[in-house]
């Protein structure tokens, strides 16, 4: 157990040490922060493109009046006595950036509506133009159908329902797109976690081989002791930069209100002056966090960050033992270890979106996929057994492939000038000590 010790801490120090482990760990919350802060600058900020529009109804589909919804900036124009071929020419000198031309029309089927305008316009913009149209349009078929639209519009509902959890602290509300983006989130993190944190094991065995420090260190060291103790040793790093990095975005975050004094204010006048925005959204959001068991998640992302590296960090540390310098035949061996990976990240993005799904709960119950779906799952709050289970089954599958995956390295880690397969590798896992 020290000469573990004594390879984790220097696994560990070695890197800590490094100038690019400070910068990244310095530099990837304030790019986050950076961003986060761009996406709200931009959210508050109304539009500045206060658009002039010209009308030319020659149906009266509007009755000389059009009802801009909230949020639309366009400034809509009526114009009389002219026709479309005659103001095509002159709309642009007179200062209108388009002109909608509304020619007579069959109710039925109303064809040859144009927009005319001297470049492209946006799809945003595209969209509230044909909205307006059709409202228009609705309203005079209803009007044919001899049916009163203000009647109409006092009998239609627009429901939405309110998904309450009934919990032992009482009633919380929930809110389907703030648990959608935290599973995702987390399921997409452990995902890059393994990727690169495993790829780092990998490299490192690599290194030390390729410089023959390997040939050194088992002189004195197990190859087992060697393989355990710079796995955990850089899984202590992963942790260490995420502790970090977690602190800093947290104190980053508390100066967002001082850079943006009101932001939070002018969030939400900007929400409710949106179409339908009566909620706030400030609100909504942190409605829908409350109701996140945020206790589990948090245990259950340290834990399958640990259990999911331990299995994935064990397959590339053998992968590692086997090649020396030939990158291509790294990636070779890597592909097989990397297509689990892959294959929990297609099912997690169908477990955010029904997490109770046959494959959800296979996928969060198989150790090479555990600990990416899991994360999918765990803000919808599955069956404890499916939790318990499901960790025991990470645990023991942590302990299976380091038994593995140690027999190939003690091999591997010896072996220099041969190009080596799976099939072989295989035949060092299961021959008999």
């Amino acid at each position: 157990m020290n000469k573990i010790w004594l390879v984790l801490q220097r696994e560990y120090l070695t890197r800590v040490k490094k100038r690019s482990f400070l910068l990244t760990t310095i530099l990837v919350p304030l790019i986050i922060i950076g961003f986060y802060a761009a996406i709200i600058a931009i959210s508050i900020s109304g539009s500045t493109n206060s658009q002039k529009i010209a009308v030319l109804d020659e149906d009266s589909l509007f009755n000389g009046k059009i009802s801009v919804p909230n949020g639309d900036q366009a400034n809509y124009t009526f114009i009389q006595n002219e026709t479309e071929q005659s103001f095509k020419e002159k709309y642009k000198t007179l200062g209108y950036s388009s002109f909608l031309y509304v020619p007579k029309l069959n109710i039925d089927k109303p064809l040859g509506i144009k927009l005319h305008s001297q470049a492209a316009v946006s799809l945003s913009d595209k969209g509230k133009i044909e909205s307006i149209i059709n409202k228009a349009i609705e309203t005079k078929r209803m009007v044919a159908a001899q049916i009163d639209p203000e009647k109409y519009k006092a009998i239609s509902a627009d429901v939405t329902v309110d998904n309450t959890i009934d919990s032992a602290n009482g009633e919380k509300k929930a809110v389907a797109g703030v648990a959608y983006a935290f599973s995702f989130a987390a399921g997409i993190l452990i995902y890059m976690i393994l990727l690169i944190y495993g790829m780092m094991v990998m490299r490192g065995v690599m290194e030390e081989k390729v410089n023959r420090i390997a040939e050194v260190i088992v002189s004195s060291v197990k190859p087992f002791q060697l393989m355990l103790g710079k796995i955990i040793g850089i899984g202590a790093v992963g942790l260490t930069q995420f502790g970090i990095w977690l602190i800093l975005m947290f104190l980053l975050q508390l100066i967002i209100p001082v850079i943006f004094p009101g932001i939070f204010h002018q969030m939400a006048a900007a929400q409710a002056a949106q179409p339908g925005g009566q909620e706030n959204m400030l609100l909504t959001i942190s409605e829908g966090i409350k109701s996140l068991p945020i206790g589990l998640m948090v245990f259950c992302f340290v834990f399958y960050f640990l259990g999911g590296y331990l299995i994935y960090a064990s397959l590339f540390a053998a992968v590692g033992s086997a090649v020396s310098e030939d990158q291509q035949e790294a990636q070779q061996l890597t592909f097989p270890i990397m297509m689990p990976i892959i294959l929990a990240f297609v099912i997690m993005t169908k477990a955010v979106n029904d997490p109770n799904s046959s494959l959800a709960i296979f996928g969060s119950l198989f150790p090479l996929t555990s600990p990416i779906v899991m994360m999918g799952r765990i803000a919808y709050s599955p069956p404890a057994w499916q939790i318990i289970l499901s960790m025991v089954l990470l645990i023991l599958g942590f302990l299976f492939f380091t038994w593995l995956t140690a027999k190939i390295y003690r091999t591997g880690i010896l072996m220099y000038g041969k190009k080596i397969t799976w099939k072989e590798m295989w035949k060092w896992a299961v021959r008999k000590s």
